[in-house]
């Protein structure tokens, strides 16, 4: 198998994986019925949708001459995918407000570059309005530290 035929199907596999994953533990929160969903309901069919269109990039994963080689950008992504999943992990430790100010300072400045006066003006306010509209006006019960 060919070095970008290889690529192909590693870029192919990786949502294929977190699809199934996410399928399974969409199952588990209870799925309900067309008519009554339950939590676990569109998570499944965004997973399923995922695995689908994974498995198809699978079957057609012939070099096509314009797959990139691996380069050190790679270490941004990881560090982008590994940064969420502590993200996921301080959300329900200790709330909303302080885990989301952390992953856009992380990704604004460690990882965009950005100003420190850009990073912080973007991290509080998007921080705010987020709080503004999920636990506020929409009155979703997140894990959070500031009562208004």
């Amino acid at each position: 198998m060919s070095y970008e035929r290889r690529l192909n199907v590693v870029a192919a596999l990786v949502p294929l994986v977190i699809g199934v994953v996410a399928a399974i533990m969409s199952w588990s929160l209870g799925v309900g019925s067309l008519s009554a969903p339950g939590p676990g309901m569109w998570p499944l069919v965004v997973s399923v949708a995922m695995v689908i269109v994974a498995a198809v990039l699978v079957l057609q994963s012939r070099p096509r001459g314009d797959e990139e080689r691996f380069t050190k950008d790679v270490v941004t992504v990881a560090i982008a995918a590994a940064s969420l999943i502590g993200y996921a992990f301080l959300f329900e430790l200790v709330g909303f407000e302080v885990p989301t100010i952390a992953l856009l300072v992380l990704w604004l400045k460690g990882l965009g570059r950005e100003s420190w006066r850009m990073t912080a003006v973007v991290s509080v306010v998007a921080t705010a309005a987020l709080y503004l509209l999920f636990i506020t006006g929409l009155g979703v019960s997140l894990p959070h530290i500031i009562q208004l």
